[in-house]
């Protein structure tokens, strides 16, 4: 595979600015998926022991994704995209179901199941927040590389700070370990902000809260749901029941508290995600340590829904550039907003 020459035509295709940087990381990519896929056995024999993972870490709006997303439809091998929250739904749900068949062998057969349909794995924005993952982290990935999975990442967070400060950490260090033996870990350093640094207009980015902006979300909100009639779609989360008030046809809007001060997860997310072209939310909180639980569901939420690629209209006691964040947050945060950028300007259809 030679990617250098399909990349520079991509750029110029996209009328991207092609950076010396990026084109370092798909120098790396080409070696990493030459190593992997395309050695001869002999070859195979008298190399060192090659990495079946790719770590790229890099600020936010980088390019990371960009970079990752055009080797990752340049592959013709088997391969399958997770968003990190909905493979550890996918994966808690299969242990769980495979517990009440009686049987103890539940990450053993997972993970064989999930070689037998893909070779290559892609993790966009990994980032390790939650416990329960953390704590199994370690026994999976080693089972995930036992069986020869390549995996690749893009992550904000150096392998080495992944989870810092969480509970429990000690019992998370054997991942760490394991992604360091398995995987290369680069790191794309460029000084701007792609997302923030293209002369955006927020048009759906209001604030602060006030008369002008009401009157600006409400005329919006009128245009994007004329025609349609109010409804409410009761949405079903494993047997749990999530109400969602205000829909107009696949528009929805919720104020911040019904989507961030509520015990609301991923799961729920991801079905209002399925439901969901574009979504608007009202009252938008300054964050601060008081609400830190409420803005990590934000984190949550928004990661989420970029994912799926629905946009936002957003009405906010303060202007993106000006918003808090609890001291713990600050650093996924910055992904947050960086994404918010992109996610309430882009066009809408």
């Amino acid at each position: 595979m030679n990617l250098n020459k399909s990349f520079h035509k991509f750029c110029e295709d996209k009328e991207y600015e092609i950076n010396k940087n990026q084109i370092r990381i798909i120098e790396k990519l080409n070696e990493f998926y030459n190593l992997n896929f395309k050695q001869s056995f002999i070859k195979k024999i008298f190399t060192e022991k090659k990495k079946l993972g790719f770590y790229l870490v890099g600020d936010v709006g980088v390019g990371k994704t960009m970079i990752l997303n055009f080797f990752f439809s340049s592959i013709i091998e088997k391969k399958t995209r997770f968003h990190f929250n909905e493979f550890m739904i996918k994966f808690h749900e299969y242990v769980h179901k495979n517990k009440e068949n009686g049987k103890d062998n539940s990450l053993d057969k997972f993970v064989k199941d999930l070689s037998n349909n893909t070779k290559i794995i892609y993790f966009d924005e990994f980032q390790v927040t939650n416990i329960v993952d953390a704590m199994i982290l370690g026994k999976l990935f080693e089972k995930i590389f036992e069986n020869k999975l390549r995996v690749i990442f893009s992550s904000n967070t150096n392998v080495k700070d992944l989870y810092k400060n969480g509970l429990q950490r000690d019992q998370f260090l054997p991942f760490i370990k394991i992604l360091e033996n398995n995987c290369s870990e680069i790191e794309l350093n460029i000084e701007e902000d792609y997302r923030t640094n293209k002369n955006i207009t927020l048009d759906r980015f209001l604030s602060p809260i006030d008369q002008s902006s009401n009157f600006r979300f409400n005329k919006f909100f009128r245009k994007m749901t004329k025609g349609a009639n109010k409804t409410s779609k009761i949405l079903d989360i494993k047997g749990r029941k999530l109400t969602v008030e205000n829909c107009y046809g696949r528009v929805i809007k919720f104020t911040f508290d019904e989507i961030c001060n509520k015990n609301l997860g991923s799961e729920d997310y991801i079905e209002i995600g399925k439901v969901s072209d574009l979504i608007f939310i009202e009252n938008l909180p300054n964050f601060n340590e008081n609400i830190s639980n409420q803005q990590q569901r934000f984190i949550t939420f928004i990661d989420i829904i970029y994912e799926k690629k629905i946009p936002l209209m957003i009405k906010s006691e303060v202007d993106l550039k000006s918003l808090g964040s609890a001291k713990s947050l600050k650093e996924p945060f910055k992904r947050t907003v960086s994404r918010l950028y992109e996610m309430t300007s882009q066009k809408i259809n």
